[in-house]
């Protein structure tokens, strides 16, 4: 599974293979046109998360996590990787799809069996709604990243149980600059 789970992530990235992999892009080529939409979380990120309770009653602290985004591709992708301090590790890899002017991303982490295919939009706030395409879950669930500060910035995952007529917080998080 694993080795079809690579496998599928390299077809991925094969547009991407006529630029430069030697070396990391430099991280300013993100910052421009609408690439920049995902560019301007690019640094190495202390999370800080809160989760709804499941019978709705309160919020509780997370284990937090680090996360590192980087510009991929001569400016092509932004790649992220998240590493939660209880262990663990998970990536997306982020492409502008200029035709459609939708974000194709895709995810994948070690807790999960296969490849998660997600799609974003920005909005007319400046925020990112970030919608799951498959697998298909159950309840629907989608992620809005919130446009920088000056400390940092925001997301947030909802979940619908009423056919996504109304959404609901369950998931918070605030991105501050990395420092040890």
């Amino acid at each position: 599974m694993v080795k079809i789970a690579i496998g599928c992530l390299l077809v991925m990235l094969a547009p991407l293979a006529v630029a430069d992999w030697t070396s990391a892009s430099p991280q300013d080529a993100c910052m421009e046109g609408p690439t920049a939409q995902f560019g301007r979380y690019i640094g190495d990120w202390k999370i800080t998360d809160t989760v709804l309770k499941q019978d709705g009653s309160a919020w509780q602290p997370g284990a937090g996590a680090r996360w590192v985004f980087q510009c991929v591709g001569d400016g092509t992708a932004v790649q992220d990787y998240w590493m939660p301090a209880g262990g663990g590790f998970g990536t997306n890899l982020r492409r502008y799809n200029a035709e459609r002017e939708r974000w194709e991303i895709i995810w994948s982490a070690n807790t999960l069996p296969g490849l998660m295919q997600i799609e974003a939009e920005q909005q007319d706030d400046g925020s990112l709604l970030m919608t799951i395409l498959s697998p298909q879950q159950t309840p629907p669930r989608r992620i809005i990243f919130y446009p920088p500060d000056d400390g940092g910035w925001n997301w947030v995952q909802q979940m619908s149980f009423d056919q996504e007529k109304t959404w609901i917080d369950v998931y918070k998080i605030r991105a501050t600059p990395w420092s040890e």
